[in-house]
């Protein structure tokens, strides 16, 4: 089996081609390759049981996609995207990254032939105000910001892809990612990791949004996990609508807070203080913040036990174990 993962140099891109590089396999399947794109040269991991090749490209240039695309990947993981906050302050870097990049790998899959599996990471942000109570998986897209538009339009165009048959896609619309390791990006999200990640690492952090803000979210184990089920799905019993939400939790900022208390103790929650941001909490308004997951579970995909295992995970994964003093 040969893998492609464009975006292969962020976090998620990383934490998919490490555990890939544990099981040596995708849902069964004996993996001979895996390519890393990125704009920034990817890192694979050192001991993989298959061979790791790095592309440092464009998809959203000319012909970058008929390049990437040359040895006919029978998965691809697209993961490259520039973040929510980027794509709003940036909006033509957002549509050729966001839109023409898709277009592009589409194009270039159809022009290849062999109708691989397309595993989309999209987004929540498909999802615009007013929301029902909680939000079904067939609600109508009415995205209010730039990234949320691009990643709705991504969608349909992987949906009609795969209805003419020129590739088999699978949308996941993920959760936001808590916690990431690393440092804080540019998407609005990033808040969300940083009240958690900082002070269990030693660090003061500031909260932009109110404690009363819920949010849904799911750790980079249940992210990844969740790429790797999307793509040995029968599409069969996906049926037509092939983007589809993703199971996570639906916690406000007090019970991360209060979740953080519970896990790390008294001194690494009081490192977080409150300072208002209103360009952050303008668009965290308009997210949507709980969903009805029933037919991603139905097809076997599985949420994190709950907030506290997400913070214990982060602790095992990137702590060594350890929480800061």
């Amino acid at each position: 089996m040969d893998i492609l993962i464009t975006g292969g140099g962020g976090m998620i891109g990383r934490k998919l081609v490490e555990r890939l590089a544990r099981d040596g396999t995708l849902n069964g399947r004996k993996i001979d390759r895996v390519t890393l794109q990125d704009v920034v040269e990817p890192v694979g991991p050192a001991d993989a049981p298959f061979a790791v090749e790095t592309r440092v490209t464009d998809l959203s240039a000319p012909g970058e996609a008929d390049t990437l695309l040359e040895n006919t990947p029978d998965v691809i993981f697209h993961l490259a995207a520039v973040v929510s906050g980027e794509a709003e302050t940036d909006f033509d870097k957002g549509y050729r990254v966001n839109l023409t990049g898709v277009l592009n790998l589409l194009e270039a899959a159809r022009r290849a032939g062999n109708v691989p599996r397309i595993v989309f990471a999209s987004s929540i942000a498909v999802y615009g105000a007013p929301f029902p109570e909680p939000i079904p998986d067939d609600f109508f897209h009415q995205p209010l910001t730039s990234y949320g538009t691009q990643k709705a339009c991504a969608e349909l165009l992987l949906a009609d892809y795969t209805r003419k048959s020129l590739v088999d896609g699978i949308g996941i619309r993920l959760p936001t990612v808590c916690i990431r390791p690393g440092k804080p990006n540019k998407a609005a999200s990033s808040f969300f990791s940083g009240i958690l990640r900082e002070p269990l690492a030693g660090v003061d952090a500031v909260c932009p949004v109110d404690e009363t803000v819920r949010h849904w979210v799911a750790s980079p184990r249940a992210a990844t996990q969740f790429l790797i089920h999307a793509a040995g799905l029968d599409g069969d019993k996906v049926g037509p609508r092939r983007n589809l939400s993703m199971p996570g939790h639906c916690v406000s900022i007090r019970e991360m807070l209060d979740a953080l208390r519970r896990v790390a103790g008294d001194k690494v929650a009081d490192r977080v203080t409150f300072v208002p941001d209103d360009f952050i909490r303008g668009i965290v308004a308009g997210w949507p913040q709980n969903f009805a997951t029933d037919r991603a579970l139905s097809l076997g995909f599985e949420a994190d036990p709950d907030f506290d295992s997400i913070i214990r995970y982060h602790i095992e994964d990137e702590l060594g174990g350890k929480v800061a003093d």
